[in-house]
């Protein structure tokens, strides 16, 4: 089997004890690691495969913290640096009652955006991997050009490339700045995972199916429309499969998304997928792909934080067969 790879932010969230409040009135927070790519790493090495995370922590009690909790996840840390220049990010979250967020973020610059292309080695890569990547750290940055550089080598190779844009505008003072950069980097990917808020911020189309058709440009052969607590829909040119999510009490949705395609990568993986076979994958498999991935995200919202509430593979297996047991 391959190994993922997630490159980008790897950094603390800072988790309210009251949920249902504004940030400005939280009174005490409960810190966990997080970070897009980490959860995505983490989810997929929890699930049983082989996981890395390409990042820079500061030289801190933090990111001292984020690789024990890494490692404790079963992630690779081989391929993380450390800096002095500057300290590990931080992100204080505010949850409403019904576990959504409000994000802000500590990063002017944060250690991440300091990891350079000449950091990135290219010969890391091999075919059969997969390279996972989102939209936070594609500000200009040395990091953005590591982005960069870790695309190619893993294309070159023979790997799949997946982009969860993951829209966070309050990171961003210029919003059209930042649909063109996601833009950019569209075309890059083999896999895209959107979710129904971030559509229309990305393509500039109101209308959804013209919106989704725009997304098939460059590389694209494949694209998950995630709908939250919904479910997820997986597009192909020719081919639209629905998927049902799944009904739980959710506390903090923190990661969800993360643990959704960190579980569909996951599986990818154990399917031996690559660029030439991945299509037909998706086709034949989607019913199990999708039902794992809903089943992956909905688990993870029901704890606090995202690393420490991910699934394990027992925990999947268990509320698909309570799903099941149920339409009986």
């Amino acid at each position: 089997m391959g190994t993922l790879y997630a490159i980008g932010e790897v950094l603390i969230d800072f988790i309210p004890r009251q949920a249902g409040q504004a940030l400005k009135d939280v009174v005490s927070f409960e810190r966990a690691a997080g970070g897009a790519p980490a959860n995505v790493a983490a989810t997929a090495a929890k699930l049983g495969s082989t996981a890395s995370i390409i990042t820079k922590l500061g030289n801190d009690a933090f990111g001292d913290f984020l690789l024990e909790q890494l490692t404790e996840a079963g992630v690779r840390i081989d391929l993380v640096k450390r800096t002095g220049e500057a300290n590990t990010g931080l992100a204080f979250v505010s949850l409403r009652a019904d576990g959504e967020r409000d994000f802000s973020f500590y990063r002017n610059p944060s250690s991440d955006l300091l990891l350079t292309g000449e950091e990135i080695d290219p010969d890391v890569f091999q075919a059969g991997d997969l390279l996972h990547f989102g939209s936070v750290d594609l500000v200009e940055s040395p990091m953005k050009q590591a982005h960069v550089k870790a695309i190619d080598a893993i294309k070159s190779r023979g790997g799949i490339v997946s982009f969860d844009p993951n829209v966070r505008l309050p990171l961003w003072n210029d919003h059209e700045a930042y649909r063109q950069t996601i833009q950019t980097f569209l075309p890059k990917a083999h896999l895209l995972k959107i979710s129904e808020d971030e559509l229309g911020f990305i393509t500039g189309i109101p209308d959804e199916e013209q919106a989704l058709a725009s997304l098939f440009t460059g590389d694209v052969q494949a694209v998950i429309f995630t709908k939250g607590s919904q479910g997820a829909d997986l597009i192909l040119p020719q081919q639209r499969f629905k998927s049902d999510g799944f009904k739980v009490k959710a506390q903090d949705t923190t990661g969800a998304g993360d643990a959704f395609i960190g579980g569909f990568l996951h599986q990818l993986l154990e399917h031996k997928a690559t660029p030439q076979n991945l299509s037909s994958i998706l086709s034949e498999e989607h019913a199990a792909l999708l039902r794992f991935s809903n089943a992956c995200g909905a688990i993870t919202t029901t704890g606090k934080g995202a690393i420490p509430s991910l699934p394990t593979v027992e925990q999947v297996e268990e509320i698909i067969a309570k799903e099941n047991e149920s339409h009986v």
